[in-house]
């Protein structure tokens, strides 16, 4: 079965974080954990709003370092931003089976993001696990190479027991 393509969730999530960089004051609450391996390093975004008290971290650790250090928060959102402005999304439908890796030529994200926007009657939550290409084909080859070895989303919308989609 050929592999779930998720172009159009992260084009939306992408101006949904942007927002809550930007103007985070139209948020009741959130709760986001980012983190993202790109070209052998490494960013990671947590912050969360609960009962009125922001919380937040930034960091990251360069190709080759095993030294973390802390980042600005320009800086890690842009990362993000940019891993979510690629051609093409894969994801993946369960936690890697043991011994298996992400090939480190592909960046690739973990996303946990829950918010409530003010007004809003409900929280919305998202927990994915991407992988980032250049465009569609690109996708496509990756996962005809990893069939049978990585456990990719093939029916959308995606809803496994940790793993899922907006709900």
């Amino acid at each position: 079965m050929p592999p779930a393509l998720y172009a159009d969730l992260t084009a939306a999530l992408r101006p949904l974080l942007a927002e809550l960089h930007h103007t985070p004051e139209l948020f009741q609450t959130w709760d986001v954990h980012l983190e993202l391996v790109a070209a052998g390093g490494l960013v990671v975004v947590k912050s969360k709003r609960s009962k009125g008290l922001v919380d937040s971290l930034f960091w990251g650790r360069a190709p080759g370092s095993t030294e973390n250090k802390q980042l600005p928060e320009a800086v890690a959102f842009a990362a993000v931003d940019r891993f979510l402005g690629l051609g093409a999304h894969l994801a993946l439908s369960d936690a890697l089976p043991e011994g298996a890796v992400l090939d480190e030529a592909y960046p690739h994200c973990a996303v946990k993001f829950a918010y409530r926007k003010k007004g809003a009657p409900k929280a919305k939550s998202l927990s994915m696990i991407f992988i980032g290409f250049n465009d569609e084909a690109d996708a496509l080859a990756y996962a005809e190479r990893a069939e049978g070895n990585l456990p990719l989303v093939t029916a959308r919308p995606f809803s496994g027991e940790k793993l899922h989609e907006w709900r």
